[in-house]
């Protein structure tokens, strides 16, 4: 991959507003992390629910940011950063401050209006560093990108579960509110770039979804879907596994080592100078998950098995964002950063229940070879038609070639 160069970090560092808007991306996604699992614990701690009904909450609150994602995206495009900002903020501080009042069939229904309204974070912040970031240095902006979202994959849920085992879920629900309307108060306030100035001065109508929207693109998109699949799937098999052994105290431990191993290769993926692309990473990502079950029954032998999948957590998801910002034109980045966003929910709302139903007919070494398994089908499949693509330009040249002669 060649050798690690931090220069490119600082170059992207020093470029006016990335500093700003990575802290307020940190900020703004910690919310996000935790809206499903304080779902879960508000069914299940003050409702006395069971699972399967917070489940069905949490996933009515996916579901919901799946759909909203693309969505807001056209608005941004069109409108721009500040009325998404107010609209979502409001919306979506409004259904946590309320949530924790409504009965469980209103709760499940205003749970899928508060995810397509959710604070498009994670998004924003992606459009926007497409568009202050020059191409040759966004592959290590997008890596310190990856790198922030998982520090609010492990602050966020973490934040929310001693929150609601002390105080209660209804009070952690109220500081979630705060959260999201401090957060969309710092994204107004900063409203960072979501086109650069040449792209403005340059910007046509937008161009129509056949003329964008590519089969390489939509196959980008199942890569980024799967990606996330494998990591939903691994997070619960972690559970499952250590849960078997009678280990189940030392889930917290394990999953913040893997946590810390994807904030590695983050880092690492991001200095290098010619990393692998999306599609080779994930086909390193899924082979490496396949046989994490069978590194034992003992905590710290799970945990070295995750070293190498853990790893490549953070670089296949900046190498799919860097990818996909170069795809598209600047009129309509907005919609592909959003369908990448709603392509990452996707994979992680799928990816938990294929884990549990593979090891519930089998045994929980199983999950995390039915989630790398697909992974790594989807990776070869996206080799395939990129091989036939190749194919048929090569064809093309020929045919061009022997007409000329």
């Amino acid at each position: 991959m060649g050798e690690v160069n931090l220069s490119r970090y600082r170059e992207v560092l020093a470029r006016p507003g990335i500093r700003s808007l990575l802290a307020v991306g940190l900020l703004g996604r910690v919310p996000s992390a935790t809206g499903p699992v304080l779902l879960t614990l508000h069914v299940v701690l003050d409702r006395d629910g069971g699972y399967a009904a917070a489940g069905l909450v949490a996933a009515a609150f996916t579901i919901g940011a799946a759909l909203g994602a693309a969505l807001l995206g056209r608005i941004l495009d069109r409108r721009g950063l500040r009325p998404v900002v107010v609209l979502t903020a409001v919306a979506e501080t409004a259904f946590w401050s309320v949530a924790s009042t409504l009965p469980y069939p209103a709760l499940l229904a205003v749970a899928f209006a508060g995810g397509m309204l959710r604070l498009p974070a994670f998004p924003v912040v992606r459009q926007s560093i497409a568009a202050m970031v020059p191409p040759a240095r966004r592959r290590s902006a997008y890596a310190l990108d990856s790198m922030a979202v998982e520090l609010s994959f492990m602050i966020g849920p973490a934040v929310a579960v001693v929150l609601a085992t002390t105080a209660g879920p209804r009070v952690a629900m109220l500081a979630l509110a705060a959260a999201v309307l401090v957060s969309g108060a710092a994204f107004y306030v900063l409203n960072p770039l979501i086109r650069a100035a040449a792209e403005e001065t340059s910007a046509g109508p937008p161009p129509s979804l056949r003329h964008w929207l590519s089969p390489r693109l939509v196959g980008m998109l199942a890569v980024t879907a799967a990606t996330t699949l494998v990591l939903g799937g691994t997070d619960v098999a972690v559970v499952a596994v250590l849960r078997d052994a009678d280990q189940v105290g030392w889930t917290a431990l394990v999953l913040a080592l893997w946590g810390v191993y994807s904030l590695a290769g983050g880092f690492t993926y991001g200095a290098v100078a010619n990393p692998p692309g999306p599609v080779a990473l994930l086909v390193m990502l899924a082979a490496c998950t396949i046989p994490v079950g069978l590194g034992g029954d003992q905590w710290w032998l799970l945990a070295l098995a995750l070293l190498p999948a853990g790893a490549l957590c953070a670089p296949t998801l900046a190498a799919t964002a860097d990818v996909i910002s170069r795809m598209v034109p600047a009129e309509v980045r907005g919609v592909a950063t959003g369908l990448h966003g709603s392509s990452i929910t996707v994979g992680l709302a799928l990816g938990a229940p294929l884990a549990g139903f593979v090891m519930d007919r089998t045994s929980p070494a199983w999950g995390f070879a039915a989630t790398g398994l697909v992974g790594l089908a989807v990776a070869l499949t996206a080799l395939a038609g990129r091989r036939r693509m190749v194919d048929r330009l090569e064809d093309g040249v020929a045919a061009v070639g022997a007409a000329g002669g």
